[in-house]
């Protein structure tokens, strides 16, 4: 295994909020790999949490912020630059929530003032998180910004709802500002497509435990846990992916390139018979 990919690294890492969440095990990878970095979640989501035992297990300072709060995110970068004497290397924004998902309403009867929600909390932060870096210049030259994403940005999958419009934006802002960043400072933005995860966000997807027994029987390589996604946020972070940019990088055993399985065809035909 690789030892110190992150040595002497410093970053932000949005959105863990307990031992589920895929940010949750990116800091624990990071902090294995020699990172150090702060933690920033919403003022109520640290309050349900368990953020601080994660704080302690990494030695990290936490940072409440809303991130659709321009001024709260100005905290956010300021406590990490004050904190490390300097500029950060890497930011995770693994954020997503939609109130017409958690209340269940249908896509086609979905209520506007839920749906904006839905796009500022998912999607637009990630803007607002990178705008107010850049207007800070708060992230070193060849930095790296990873944001988590899923394949329903462009496959339509039931129940997913208004959350796959916020996934299809977050992915063209990392292309957008993924230009303009690369351009300019040599920082590179990418989308990391995750196979469904059973974090305390995605089984609040109807029909989520369904969903993932579909991909698993879709995917060659079966579905990606979130440790092995955070696995490979660590290369994303790390000096080895220098050159990777405006990339939207599946990680999810192969499913998005799939058509129909055997397993899968067998799930729905039980007469069906694979011949390689």
């Amino acid at each position: 295994m690789v030892c110190n990919l992150l040595k002497d690294k410093k970053g932000i890492i949005f959105g863990a909020l307990n031992e589920k969440s895929i940010a949750w095990k990116v800091a624990e990878k990071a902090y294995e790999q020699g990172a150090e970095f702060v933690l920033s979640n919403a003022p109520v989501a640290l309050r349900f949490g368990d953020i601080d035992r994660l704080a302690a297990k990494c030695n990290a300072e936490v940072i409440a912020a809303d991130a659709t709060n321009e001024n709260d995110l100005e905290k956010v970068f300021k406590g990490a630059v004050d904190k490390f004497g300097g500029k950060i290397d890497f930011v995770l924004h693994s954020i997503g929530m939609s109130p017409n998902v958690r209340k269940s309403i249908p896509y086609d009867k979905i209520n506007y003032d839920y749906y904006h929600k839905t796009l500022d909390i998912s999607a637009m932060s990630f803007h607002k998180i990178l705008q107010v870096a850049r207007h800070m210049d708060a992230i070193k030259d060849w930095g790296s910004v990873v944001a988590l994403t899923y394949v329903a940005a462009q496959r339509t999958l039931y129940g997913y709802n208004d959350m796959a419009d916020a996934k299809a934006l977050l992915e063209s802002i990392a292309r957008s500002f993924g230009y303009i960043y690369g351009r300019d400072k040599k920082i590179r933005i990418n989308t990391i497509s995750q196979s469904p995860t059973m974090t305390t966000a995605g089984s609040g997807v109807k029909g989520f435990g369904s969903l993932v027994d579909f991909t698993e029987r879709m995917s060659p390589l079966g579905n990606a846990t979130a440790e092995e996604c955070a696995d490979y946020c660590i290369t994303l972070f790390s000096d080895l992916t220098r050159k990777v940019t405006m990339q939207n990088l599946f990680h999810d055993g192969g499913f998005s390139s799939m058509g129909m399985s055997a397993e899968a065809m067998h799930q729905y035909d039980k007469s069906f018979r694979p011949c390689d």
